[in-house]
């Protein structure tokens, strides 16, 4: 037979997914942490100076006093920001955005080039024999039994066989490797045609 499966649509789908939600979070965190947190605080400064002059001048006891809020609301509309009083963003705060930020894009990047590796990998049958994509390689003659408890929820088999009194496995992942069906279902045919071949003589 010849059947060469190679990465499938959806198992890219999959991984880009992932890709981006990866790369997505690490943009949130260094848009925090160096963006949007800095000018908040820029903001809350603003704010502070404004809620201790109020204060100051006897015209309200505290930062939440309903004439600190208006204060600030008519500062905010003069200065184009947002009439919501900001929060005060320390530097550790800034570090606590920076920090996730940047594993999650190191992250995001190593996982990248584990795709683009995966995409050097494939699953071959050429004649009697296939290439797991690990490079092992088995004799479809070899193979004694296959294991589907995965194969319906995953996509996912597995080929056990033994070569020379020892056992192995070869995983055939279909829903990784688009083709790899095929090569089960012939090794599930050399396994029945085999059973059968031996029945009369048992």
């Amino acid at each position: 037979m010849q059947v060469h499966a190679k990465i499938s649509k959806e198992w890219r789908r999959r991984m880009t997914f992932m890709f981006i939600m990866l790369f997505a979070s690490g943009i949130w965190f260094l848009s925090d942490g160096y963006l949007v947190w800095p000018a908040e605080e820029k903001r809350y400064v603003a704010f502070k100076e404004l809620a201790d002059a109020t204060i100051a001048a006897g015209e309200a006891k505290t930062e939440k006093d309903p004439a600190v809020i208006m204060a600030w609301g008519k500062k905010a509309d003069a200065e184009g920001w947002k009439s919501k009083v900001p929060k005060h963003r320390s530097a550790g705060d800034l570090t606590g955005q920076r920090v996730p930020g940047f594993v999650f894009m190191v992250a995001a990047i190593t996982f990248a080039l584990w795709v683009v590796w995966n995409h050097r990998l494939s699953i071959r049958a050429e004649g009697d024999w296939i290439t797991g994509a690990s490079g092992q390689r088995v004799n479809l003659d070899w193979i004694t039994e296959t294991d589907r408890r995965k194969w319906d929820t995953k996509g996912i088999a597995y080929a056990l066989y033994e070569e020379n009194g020892k056992r192995g496995r070869l995983t055939l992942d279909d829903h990784k490797f688009l083709g790899c069906e095929a090569i089960l279902l012939e090794a599930e045919r050399r396994i029945k045609a085999r059973s059968e071949a031996a029945s009369p003589a048992a």
